[in-house]
């Protein structure tokens, strides 16, 4: 009786354990999203707020470690696998989900720039494929180690600095990545080249990319003798719905501003409730995001690159990523008729 009993259980349990599991993939992307908007001010305040009790003794020694490790960002940083292999972010990336596909090999005898396209508005693809093993880098690329280089800025960010370091980001600066470069081979360091101009120009549907007057990722690639490789993450743009101000708009105007004081731009988003899904939250779309890792291209050595020689690769690398972009839109769910606009 108890074996027919559990039997007859047992197909009402199904249902539950899944929307159980569909559940706890919201909450894992709600609070990364949540860190991501709101981490680095809570600790912030915290510190400060504690400086006026009687644990003041916390923040000061706190910030007294912060500034003897000031500049552990700029020396490669403090990685962390077992937070890269959380458990949280294969729930995170079962959320969309997030798959990394691999077209060519990349030999960890040698160090690659991956240009990261498009920006979007958080990143996603390029946080779990980069960021975690998750989408399983390290058994794609055995031997390859990546650093996904963000705003340079949030490194001063109490304790979210801790954060950013643990995953494997590295700030997005000449003296960041050079010491990268240099400390050997088998490094892959990723650059999400848009930047906050493109968060600003990302909406669902539309491929639009700012690539044409930034050089400054082939320039390093070309100084220190590393591949470029073009990535594209496949619906990085459907996550979210952005809020556009007018162009000339009062408000446009101080987004930009706002960007070439800051780094970044201020964008105003809108995704799904974690409970009601007819209602405005901040949890993103669950909408799939395929990230194409193209093939590299051989670079030489050239300490100092000459302006014809960067326009060169740059044009190359432009090319690599439309083909790559019309290669496999396809198979990712764009029709054919989808275009890349690059500006």
């Amino acid at each position: 009786m108890d074996g027919r009993a559990g039997a007859s259980l047992s197909p009402r349990s199904q249902p539950e354990k899944m929307i159980l599991r569909k559940q706890l993939e919201a909450l894992s992307v709600l609070q990364w999203v949540l860190t991501f908007l709101f981490f680095g001010l809570f600790f912030t305040l915290l510190l400060i707020y504690l400086l006026f009790t009687s644990f003041w003794s916390l923040s000061v020694l706190y910030f007294v470690w912060w500034i003897m490790d000031l500049d552990t960002p700029m020396q490669g940083g403090r990685r962390n696998e077992r937070f890269r292999r959380w458990k949280v972010w294969e729930l995170h990336r079962n959320y969309f989900p997030i798959k990394l596909v691999k077209t060519a090999e990349l030999p960890p005898t040698r160090n690659y720039v991956l240009g990261s396209h498009p920006h979007g508005i958080i990143c996603a693809g390029a946080f779990s494929a980069f960021c975690t093993e998750a989408c399983g880098f390290s058994r794609a690329f055995p031997g390859l180690s990546s650093s996904l280089a963000v705003l340079a800025g949030l490194f001063y960010v109490p304790v979210y600095r801790e954060y950013l370091m643990s995953s494997g980001m590295v700030p997005v600066s000449k003296r960041s990545l050079d010491f990268l470069l240099r400390a050997g081979p088998g490094h892959a360091v990723v650059i999400v080249v848009g930047g906050a101009t493109e968060s600003l120009d990302c909406n669902p549907g539309e491929q639009r990319l700012h690539l044409s007057g930034r050089r400054g990722f082939v320039r390093l690639a070309l100084q220190h003798g590393a591949d470029l490789v073009p990535v594209f993450s496949f619906g990085e743009n459907d996550i979210f719905r952005q809020i556009q101000f007018p162009e000339g708009s009062l408000l446009r105007r101080l987004q930009l501003h706002f960007k070439q004081l800051a780094g970044f731009a201020p964008c105003l988003f809108v995704g799904r409730s974690l409970f009601f899904s007819r209602c405005w939250g901040l949890l993103p779309q669950p909408s799939p995001i395929t990230v194409v890792v193209g093939k590299p291209i051989l670079v030489p050595l050239c300490p100092h690159p000459k302006p014809e020689e960067v326009d060169r690769y740059h044009a190359l690398y432009v090319q690599a990523l439309q083909q790559l972009f019309e290669e496999h839109k396809g198979n990712c769910g764009l029709p054919s008729s989808q275009q890349l606009f690059i500006t």
